[in-house]
């Protein structure tokens, strides 16, 4: 069996994280969606569960992270190009995220932005072959 990633995120209003990621593009696993929590498919073997923050709240004994006040993590994705980079940085600006910082340092372009509940995302690019 392939190693998996499940990233939990605790979220305000699972209907209105869903519509906000599906705007970026992303799908959603059916078998692992209901009322509490959904599975956002990020990439073969990389997965976000979004969980209502009640529901998060049972799987842990610290209080839940107001990501709006603290930093509890930093997700990052690497994409294929600077053009994806900046298409889904822009899309998430557009469906209400906050922008964050641009990096570019030749070899490496990156973009963030906060979504609606606060979390932290960063869009990479990393130039492999000598392409940007």
């Amino acid at each position: 069996m392939p190693i998996r990633i499940f990233v939990n995120l605790p979220v305000r209003s699972l209907a209105r994280s869903v519509a906000f990621f599906e705007h970026l593009g992303y799908r959603f696993d059916p078998q692992f969606t209901d009322d509490n929590a959904t599975c956002m498919i990020v990439g073969d073997n990389i997965f976000v569960m979004l969980l209502l923050e009640p529901f998060f709240q049972q799987f842990t004994s610290k209080p839940v992270a107001d990501a709006h006040r603290t930093t509890e993590a930093i997700m990052c994705i690497a994409v294929d190009s600077r053009a994806t980079v900046d298409s889904l940085v822009d899309k998430a600006v557009d469906a209400g995220a906050l922008p964050g910082k641009t990096r570019d340092l030749g070899f490496m372009y990156q973009r963030s932005f906060q979504d609606l509940d606060g979390h932290l995302w960063e869009m990479l690019h990393m130039q492999q072959d000598g392409s940007q």
